[in-house]
Formats: structure tokens, C-alpha cells, sequence
């Protein structure tokens, strides 16, 4: 059963309960809202915060427009303010809305993080440095500290699809639960899967672009090599090509080049939308 957010709304009359007494335990998050725009999303991402961090700290709500000695007690300047008490003390305020990445690293001063997030960060961070050993290490310690934890793995995917490592990345990708194959995360993977096997069976990038070149006419050749620039992420070189068929072949295989281009723009759009959307427009310019 999911843990139950400490989340309340609090008046003059239990401030002493909610706040104080439960700052003794564990910290105390207020908020004090009114009815604007700037308050209600803070409350909503405070509300997300302390559902995911649920009973790792509690937070506290204060209508100033209801509770107005409670609100003139701490002598506001400003709506939304943000105020954590420890201990019955006040530890850190903040003034105005606040994004939920400060949220977040408001959070993690006051020991309220999610090590497994962190450590899957701190992989991908190190993958995007070069270390890709450092990377997988750092994600084989999270998925220990806990397996349930679905994007870790499709993390894990990710780089072995990068590394070329095909059929460890399928069996790992397997074993997965269905929700998580059927993520938006999960469909990219399995495009990406598509593309790397079907990279696997040509002549490869450095024949087929000589191939290519020698004949640009090749239009299987030059199908081919647009999947391999897309097994390889290079996407701009793949359209590059996938257009030139659009163009002179439209009915290559059966309109392979439209719904290669169709499947590689729904790849890319979560990563970069307005690459996606250009691509699209380009498309559309075509076939109109």
C-alpha cells in the first residue's frame, strides 16, 4: 500500500500541532497562498513533492486570505512565501514562486531526495561525460537498491543500445513489465531496437556512403544508409537522405521513406519537438 502525504491545510488554531509539534520529527514545509496564479502552482508542485516524498516531510498549507492574524504573525512582503521549520525553528524561507527544480533542491539541503534519482542522474551525467562504464556501475547500484525502479533500467537500455550491445539491450528490455515497454521512453527504445537491427543487416555506414557516393541513384543504398545514420542518432544525415527518396522515389518500397520519416519524427519529438515539428512541416510541404 503507497504511503499516505502529510499534506494539511492549517489555521491559528492547529498551527502549533501541524507545524511546531511535527518539526520535531520530521521537517515542515509552509506555504503561504493565496487565490493567484503564482500560489496555486506552488501548492500544486509542493502537493506532487510531498506525494513522491510521501511522509518524508510534511506540508503545510495557509490561506493568508482566511488566516490573516496567522499570516500577520510572520509579517509577509510577499504571497506566495515559502517557510521550512526543523525543530520547531525556522530553517530557510523563500519569497515568490519557486520553480520545481529549486523545489526540488530546497528538498535535497533538508535530506528529502531520492538517492535512486540521484544516482541515475549522476549516471547519466557521466555517460553524457564519456564514461559509460561509470554510468552502467552507478545504474547496476540503483537498480540494487531497488529493481522496481523501471526507468533505471530503461536507462541501462539506453546505453547499451548506444554501445551497439543489441542483444544484451533486447534481453534486458524483455524482462521488463509491460507499463514501462509501452512508456513514451519505452516506444523510443523499441524504434531504436528496430533501427539497430536493421542497421546490423546492410553493409554498414562507411560502405554504404561509398556505395552512395560511386551512385547516387542507389536508392536501396541510400535507404540503407539512412538507417544507419538513424542506428547512430545522427538524424539530420538520415533525413537528409530519407527526403531525397521522399522526393525522387516517393513509392520506394512500398512509401518506406514517408513511414520512415513519419516513425523517426514520433522518435525524436520528446527530446527535441521543434526538430520534430520542422521535420514535419518539411513532410507536409511535400506531399501537399
Amino acid at each position: 500500500m503507497a504511503k499516505q502525504a502529510y499534506i494539511f491545510d492549517v489555521t491559528e488554531d492547529n498551527f502549533d500541532t501541524l507545524v511546531v509539534e511535527n518539526s520535531a520529527q520530521i521537517p515542515v514545509v509552509v506555504a503561504f497562498l493565496n487565490a493567484d496564479t503564482e500560489s496555486q502552482t506552488l501548492a500544486q508542485d509542493l502537493s506532487h513533492f510531498a506525494q513522491t516524498f510521501a511522509q518524508q516531510f510534511v506540508f503545510a498549507k495557509v490561506n493568508v486570505d482566511e488566516q490573516t492574524e496567522l499570516a500577520g504573525a510572520f509579517e509577509l512582503e510577499q504571497t506566495p512565501t515559502t517557510v521550512i521549520f526543523i525543530n520547531g525553528e525556522i530553517q530557510n524561507a523563500k519569497q515568490g514562486a519557486i520553480s520545481p527544480e529549486d523545489i526540488a533542491l530546497m528538498l535535497r539541503q533538508i535530506g528529502v531526495y531520492d538517492p535512486v534519482e540521484e544516482m541515475r542522474l549522476e549516471a547519466h551525467d557521466k555517460y553524457m561525460a564519456g564514461d559509460p562504464a561509470g554510468a552502467v556501475a552507478l545504474l547496476t547500484q540503483a537498480i540494487q537498491l531497488d529493481p522496481s525502479r523501471t526507468l533505471v533500467a530503461l536507462d541501462m537500455v539506453q546505453i547499451m543500445l548506444d554501445l551497439d550491445q543489441i542483444e544484451g539491450a533486447t534481453s534486458l528490455f524483455n524482462k521488463l513489465p509491460d507499463e514501462a515497454k509501452q512508456s513514451q521512453v519505452g516506444r523510443n527504445i523499441t524504434s531504436q531496437m528496430t533501427f539497430k537491427k536493421m542497421a546490423a543487416n546492410t553493409p554498414g555506414l562507411v560502405a554504404l556512403s561509398e556505395q552512395i557516393e560511386a551512385n547516387p541513384q542507389d536508392h536501396e543504398g541510400r535507404f540503407n544508409l539512412a538507417i544507419c545514420h538513424i542506428s547512430n542518432l545522427n538524424f539530420d544525415e538520415a533525413m537528409t537522405h530519407l527526403f531525397e527518396l521522399q522526393t525522387s522515389q516517393p513509392d520506394f518500397q512500398n512509401g518506406a521513406p514517408k513511414e520512415t520519416i513519419i516513425t523517426l519524427c514520433n522518435l525524436i519529438t520528446a527530446t527535441d519537438p521543434a526538430l520534430a515539428k520542422r521535420y514535419r512541416q518539411q513532410l507536409n510541404n511535400l506531399l501537399n
